[in-house]
Protein backbone atom coordinates (compact mmCIF):
# COMPACT_ATOMS: atom_id res chain seq x y z
CA UNK A 1 0.00 0.00 0.00
CA UNK A 2 1.63 3.33 -1.32
CA UNK A 3 1.23 6.13 0.92
CA UNK A 4 0.57 9.52 -0.85
CA UNK A 5 1.26 11.61 1.93
CA UNK A 6 4.71 11.16 3.97
CA UNK A 7 4.21 13.31 6.39
CA UNK A 8 1.36 11.31 7.62
CA UNK A 9 3.42 8.74 8.14
CA UNK A 10 4.86 9.38 11.86
CA UNK A 11 8.18 6.84 10.96
CA UNK A 12 9.21 9.24 8.29
CA UNK A 13 8.96 12.46 10.87
CA UNK A 14 12.30 13.41 11.91
CA UNK A 15 12.57 13.17 15.90
CA UNK A 16 16.38 14.24 16.90
CA UNK A 17 17.98 15.78 19.68
CA UNK A 18 17.78 19.61 17.80
CA UNK A 19 14.33 18.64 15.43
CA UNK A 20 11.56 17.28 16.55
CA UNK A 21 8.12 16.89 14.12
CA UNK A 22 5.29 15.59 15.35
CA UNK A 23 1.25 16.55 15.43
CA UNK A 24 1.16 19.09 13.16
CA UNK A 25 4.49 21.03 14.44
CA UNK A 26 7.79 21.30 14.45
CA UNK A 27 10.29 21.84 17.30
CA UNK A 28 13.76 23.46 16.47
CA UNK A 29 16.62 24.15 19.07
CA UNK A 30 18.34 27.24 17.72
CA UNK A 31 21.42 29.26 18.86
CA UNK A 32 20.65 32.43 20.51
CA UNK A 33 21.66 35.21 19.20
CA UNK A 34 21.49 37.39 21.80
CA UNK A 35 23.55 35.71 24.37
CA UNK A 36 25.61 32.18 24.98
CA UNK A 37 22.16 30.59 25.54
CA UNK A 38 19.79 28.29 23.05
CA UNK A 39 15.79 29.03 22.07
CA UNK A 40 13.37 26.70 20.73
CA UNK A 41 11.49 27.54 17.70
CA UNK A 42 7.84 26.00 17.38
CA UNK A 43 6.50 26.17 13.87
CA UNK A 44 3.30 25.28 13.02
CA UNK A 45 3.57 22.89 10.00
CA UNK A 46 2.87 25.24 6.40
CA UNK A 47 3.59 28.50 8.16
CA UNK A 48 6.25 30.31 7.13
CA UNK A 49 7.38 31.94 11.02
CA UNK A 50 7.66 30.91 13.76
CA UNK A 51 4.27 31.06 16.42
CA UNK A 52 6.37 31.34 19.34
CA UNK A 53 10.32 31.31 20.04
CA UNK A 54 11.43 30.88 23.96
CA UNK A 55 14.66 30.12 25.48
CA UNK A 56 15.82 26.47 25.80
CA UNK A 57 17.62 24.59 28.78
CA UNK A 58 20.95 23.98 28.19
CA UNK A 59 22.50 20.45 28.92
CA UNK A 60 24.22 18.80 31.49
CA UNK A 61 27.47 20.23 29.94
CA UNK A 62 26.70 23.93 30.31
CA UNK A 63 27.46 24.20 26.36
CA UNK A 64 24.86 22.32 24.44
CA UNK A 65 21.03 22.21 24.86
CA UNK A 66 19.05 19.79 26.39
CA UNK A 67 17.95 17.40 24.22
CA UNK A 68 14.29 17.55 22.54
CA UNK A 69 11.95 14.36 23.84
CA UNK A 70 8.68 13.60 23.28
CA UNK A 71 7.43 15.00 26.64
CA UNK A 72 9.49 18.32 26.10
CA UNK A 73 7.97 18.30 22.19
CA UNK A 74 4.44 17.86 23.65
CA UNK A 75 4.62 20.60 26.56
CA UNK A 76 5.81 23.38 23.25
CA UNK A 77 3.17 22.31 20.58
CA UNK A 78 0.51 22.82 23.79
CA UNK A 79 1.62 26.52 24.68
CA UNK A 80 2.47 27.54 21.24
CA UNK A 81 -1.38 26.15 20.29
CA UNK A 82 -2.46 28.32 23.01
CA UNK A 83 -0.56 31.25 21.43
CA UNK A 84 -1.65 31.14 18.17
CA UNK A 85 -5.63 30.68 20.24
CA UNK A 86 -4.98 33.63 22.41
CA UNK A 87 -3.55 35.98 19.17
CA UNK A 88 -7.28 34.30 16.86
CA UNK A 89 -9.51 35.46 19.77
CA UNK A 90 -7.53 38.87 19.90
CA UNK A 91 -7.71 39.28 16.07
CA UNK A 92 -11.73 38.45 16.24
CA UNK A 93 -12.06 40.86 19.29
CA UNK A 94 -10.25 43.69 17.24
CA UNK A 95 -12.74 42.81 14.41
CA UNK A 96 -15.81 42.69 16.04
CA UNK A 97 -17.64 44.57 18.53
CA UNK A 98 -20.65 44.98 20.08
CA UNK A 99 -22.89 46.98 22.15
CA UNK A 100 -26.39 46.81 23.56
CA UNK A 101 -27.90 50.16 23.61
CA UNK A 102 -31.57 51.20 25.54
CA UNK A 103 -34.64 52.43 22.78
CA UNK A 104 -38.09 52.30 23.79
CA UNK A 105 -39.08 49.29 21.91
CA UNK A 106 -36.10 47.12 23.73
CA UNK A 107 -32.56 46.62 23.81
CA UNK A 108 -31.05 46.66 20.53
CA UNK A 109 -27.36 44.92 20.07
CA UNK A 110 -25.61 47.00 17.83
CA UNK A 111 -22.37 45.17 16.09
CA UNK A 112 -19.54 46.02 13.78
CA UNK A 113 -17.82 43.96 11.77
CA UNK A 114 -14.70 44.66 10.14
CA UNK A 115 -13.39 43.22 7.02
CA UNK A 116 -9.52 43.44 6.48
CA UNK A 117 -8.96 42.97 2.92
CA UNK A 118 -6.08 44.17 1.47
CA UNK A 119 -7.45 45.99 -1.35
CA UNK A 120 -10.73 47.50 -0.16
CA UNK A 121 -10.89 47.26 4.02
CA UNK A 122 -14.71 47.71 5.26
CA UNK A 123 -17.15 47.66 7.74
CA UNK A 124 -20.81 46.58 8.95
CA UNK A 125 -22.50 47.89 11.29
CA UNK A 126 -25.90 46.27 12.54
CA UNK A 127 -28.69 46.10 14.80
CA UNK A 128 -30.43 43.11 16.28
CA UNK A 129 -33.78 43.37 18.21
CA UNK A 130 -33.91 41.59 21.64
CA UNK A 131 -34.79 38.45 19.67
CA UNK A 132 -31.90 38.28 17.81
CA UNK A 133 -33.75 39.87 14.15
CA UNK A 134 -31.63 42.07 12.18
CA UNK A 135 -33.09 45.11 12.02
CA UNK A 136 -31.14 47.19 10.10
CA UNK A 137 -27.40 46.74 8.31
CA UNK A 138 -25.14 49.18 6.68
CA UNK A 139 -21.75 49.36 5.16
CA UNK A 140 -19.26 51.61 7.38
CA UNK A 141 -15.73 53.03 7.13
CA UNK A 142 -13.23 49.97 8.74
CA UNK A 143 -11.95 53.13 10.70
CA UNK A 144 -15.88 53.48 12.25
CA UNK A 145 -15.64 53.70 15.91
CA UNK A 146 -18.40 51.51 17.80
CA UNK A 147 -19.66 53.00 21.58
CA UNK A 148 -22.55 53.36 23.01
CA UNK A 149 -23.04 56.86 21.61
CA UNK A 150 -22.37 56.36 18.20
CA UNK A 151 -25.11 53.62 18.29
CA UNK A 152 -27.01 55.35 19.98
CA UNK A 153 -26.63 58.39 17.64
CA UNK A 154 -27.21 55.83 14.40
CA UNK A 155 -30.45 54.16 16.02
CA UNK A 156 -32.11 57.75 16.52
CA UNK A 157 -30.86 58.83 12.85
CA UNK A 158 -33.50 55.69 12.01
CA UNK A 159 -30.34 53.68 11.05
CA UNK A 160 -28.79 55.75 8.11
CA UNK A 161 -25.59 55.37 6.98
CA UNK A 162 -23.17 57.43 9.80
Amino acid sequence: MSNDYPDADEDTLVQEDRLWQGNGWTARVIKNEDDDGWAVAMIKDGEPEPALVGPWTMGRDKKNPKPLDVNAFNTLVKTASEVIRRHEQQLHAQLHKNVTVGTDDGPLKVCLDITPDEDDPYATLSAFDQYGEEVAKVRVAPNFKLSATSASTWIENGFRRP
